[in-house]
């Protein structure tokens, strides 16, 4: 599929403006710590699919031939949207956030990649490669600043479980993008795409939460964290997510998401006060020629 430089564009800003928008979360949670991750995590991706599936009903209801024919994918989406943030917040619970997050993040992209190698036999470009490798290695490098303070108590049983899990968490977030693309290529409308996995996920979410939910409301900063985590970053960044996905690959994608760590550290120290060693400083212009490599169409 040609993508005009035009429309190529306002897929990448698309993305990227998802980004900035995800990158918010971790400091928007860091004012309810007493509330579990799992919950906040069930919360908001349950309840964005919801507000997904009320502002795509139109197209919804106009894709609903078009969705019934892709029921597998859909089905294989919204598994892997719901499993996405108990991989994800247990794996950094686990192994700790520095090997929680680089694998989870690092990993995506190329899962990513691979999917469409193995299914849609998309080629992968040398110039992929090369951005993938120097936004891995940025994002490792940001982990370690973060993680210089990090206790080390963790068993090594439990670091490797935890570490499983962060591929599983890169794995359910690579899955959940290629189906998406895969279904707007098949002529699903790209918010029909997004809305039907995340509804399906909300089904499977949000029941959870009578479980892990308990002081979720208990107080009006724990409810407004809650409200703008499924506002904002789930419902918002992800209508951002699936138009960008209109015009771009999902492994551009996912490699550009890999801003997300870079805004979420950026405001942790200008917001939170957390302190970043010199090794994680080091990793953000990585990141960044990363990004330049894949969001600047070159000359031929």
């Amino acid at each position: 599929m040609t993508t005009r430089p035009q429309h190529y564009s306002r897929g990448v800003l698309a993305i990227l403006a998802a980004s900035i928008i995800w990158g918010t979360t971790g400091t928007a949670a860091s004012f309810a710590p007493a509330v579990s991750a799992l919950a906040i995590g069930a919360f908001a991706m349950g309840t964005g699919g919801v507000l997904l599936m009320l502002n795509a009903l139109g197209e919804l209801q106009r894709d609903r031939l078009l969705l019934l024919t892709q029921r597998r994918s859909l089905l294989l989406g919204g598994l892997s949207v719901a499993i996405y943030p108990l991989a994800f917040y247990s794996s950094m619970r686990l192994s700790g956030v520095a090997v929680g997050t680089v694998i989870s993040i690092a990993s995506a992209p190329l899962f990513t990649v691979l999917l469409e190698w193995l299914i849609s036999g998309r080629r992968i470009s040398l110039r992929w490669g090369f951005s993938f490798v120097l936004g891995a290695l940025g994002i490792a490098l940001l982990a370690l600043g973060r993680a210089a303070d990090e206790s080390a108590a963790a068993s090594s049983l439990t670091t490797w479980l935890g570490a499983g899990l962060g591929l599983l968490a890169g794995l359910t977030y690579a899955t959940y993008s290629w189906v998406a693309r895969h279904m707007i290529e098949q002529g699903v409308g790209s918010r029909s795409a997004m809305a039907g996995m995340f509804g399906i996920a909300a089904l499977l979410l949000l029941p959870s939460l009578a479980f892990t939910g308990h002081n979720l409301f208990s107080t009006a900063t724990h409810a407004s964290v809650a409200l703008y985590m499924a506002l904002v970053p789930m419902f918002i960044g992800y209508l951002c997510f699936s138009y960008g996905l209109r015009y771009i690959a999902a492994s551009t994608a996912t490699l550009i998401t890999l801003l997300e760590p870079v805004v979420a550290v950026l405001l942790a120290v200008l917001v939170v006060g957390e302190w970043l060693a010199p090794v994680g400083w080091a990793g953000i212009p990585l990141i960044m020629l990363s990004l330049l490599l894949q969001t600047v169409r070159w000359p031929k």
